[in-house]
């Protein structure tokens, strides 16, 4: 008798649910590991699957962002995670962010009740060698199998330090000081905004860059290579004075009403904010509310200190105070074919952040590829390839592509979705709004054509 395909999944995060999904959707039988309860990772907080240990933000809903034509993407393929972020939304004017606790829960119920999907909670300290195989363990990766994976590759592991943003008890917030906006009244006022006068700002900057940071655990220091996406907010604020200004607390497109009539260019100018903290609602109910922007290595009593310095959160109550962890990606420019499978051993699949994409939803894509590619390759058909005209294929494309890591000459480093990486318009279109919507026209009649190859 024929032995039954079977598709071992190791990581429950983003990208093992999603691959689990897909490839048991395609009738393949799939054993999913998550070594959560039993081990425990210093980021996350649950044992639920696909937990959300940074932002809960999934980025734009707009088709012309990178962020958004990635969601319009995964959409259109079916994407269980992207379809239980969308019932589990909460108002974040432009984007797409989700209640963290009952996206998770359904996420984990969901994939736990598929009847081709065996769930086993226990931790997987080297590549099995018995059937096709996704490693989608993430930035977390457990010390045995990093290791293992590192003997299996030849090649030295690469890893970065991510930090993850305070939260905050909405009722702890004093809005005779903040008020409710969204940038350029853009949407609904779904942000909390507390301003800063110069002064404020200033003394701010001062104490956060004086502050004391927490020890990084089991790691030295001076190793410490930060992401420049996710870069520490004192880490950003130790480059200059302006930076913090010109980045996450930048007060511009941002007006309280109490200030005045928007339209009174002289009053606005007179009025306007030196700076501004941000913070976006973390419930449906707006209990809690994530610092935007403040990913921070700070001490906790430090965070207390320094953030309570922001007018409106003079007596802030921190739900979760921000951390700071080691994430590991393998060089997949060296390792990895553009259908995410080892070159040097086609049965075995990697997704997800351990591959070197970065964000949310781009950890979604790689698990749909691997996941849909393992089924085919299971069916002795041939793995899919996306086109690069894509999102989904020019991440893929980018991390993959191993000649033009070497014509650039620099080290791989993590990639979040963007257009940069997109293949260019047979036709230049000058306006940026113009060329993005351009961009991802293109890429959804891609989507469209793949899916009717494939019968989705």
């Amino acid at each position: 008798m024929k032995k039954k395909s079977l598709l071992k999944i190791i990581g429950a995060g983003l990208a093992g649910v999603e691959a689990a999904w897909q490839a048991a959707q395609a009738g393949i039988e799939v054993e999913l590991y998550e070594m959560r309860p039993k081990i425990k990772s210093p980021a996350h907080h649950t044992d639920n699957f696909a937990e959300l240990v940074c932002s809960n933000s999934f980025g734009s809903l707009k088709k012309d962002r990178a962020a958004g034509l990635l969601q319009h993407e995964l959409r259109s393929l079916n994407s269980l995670v992207v379809k239980i972020a969308d019932k589990h939304s909460v108002p974040a004017g432009g984007a797409l962010a989700v209640d963290r606790g009952t996206f998770s829960a359904e996420v984990t119920r969901k994939v736990t009740e598929h009847p081709l999907i065996t769930v086993k909670r226990e931790e997987i300290s080297s590549i099995p060698d018995d059937s096709c195989v996704v490693l989608s363990t993430g930035p977390l990766t457990s010390d045995s199998l990093a290791q293992d994976i590192l003997k299996f590759t030849g090649i030295k592991e690469c890893h970065f330090y991510d930090a993850a943003s305070p939260i905050i008890s909405g009722e702890s917030i004093n809005f005779e000081k903040a008020f409710l906006a969204s940038r350029y009244d853009k949407g609904g006022a779904d942000y909390i905004n507390c301003p800063l006068n110069k002064e404020q700002y200033f003394e701010f900057c001062e104490c956060l860059v004086s502050a004391d940071q927490a020890t990084i655990k089991d790691f030295e220091k001076e190793s410490a290579n930060y992401f420049e996406a996710c870069l520490p907010i004192e880490e950003i604020a130790r480059r200059g004075k302006d930076t913090l200004r010109f980045g996450p607390l930048k007060p511009k497109g941002l007006w309280d009403p109490r200030w005045g009539d928007l339209l009174d260019v002289e009053n606005r100018i007179a009025k306007r904010a030196f700076a501004v903290a941000q913070l976006r609602k973390e419930d449906i109910n707006g209990r809690l509310w994530n610092m935007v922007g403040f990913q921070t290595n700070l001490k906790w009593g430090e965070q207390t200190r320094v953030f309570r310095m922001i007018p409106g959160l003079e007596n802030a109550e921190f739900i979760r105070y921000g951390v700071m962890h080691r994430n590991t990606f393998i060089n997949s420019p060296h390792l990895l074919k553009p259908t995410l499978q080892f070159s040097s051993k086609t049965n075995l699949f990697a997704a997800g952040q351990l591959t070197g994409t970065e964000g949310y939803l781009a950890a979604v894509a790689g698990g749909w590829l691997a996941g849909t590619n393992a089924a085919l390759l299971s069916k002795n058909k041939e793995p899919l390839i996306f086109p690069s005209t894509t999102m989904i294929g020019a991440l893929i494309n980018f991390i993959t592509n191993k000649s033009h890591r070497e014509k650039l000459n620099n080290n791989f480093q993590p990639i979040p979705p963007n257009f940069g990486i997109i293949s260019e318009l047979s036709t230049k279109i000058r306006n940026k709004k113009d060329r993005y919507a351009a961009y991802s026209e293109r890429a959804l009649k891609e989507i469209e054509q793949l899916k009717q190859e494939l019968s989705i």
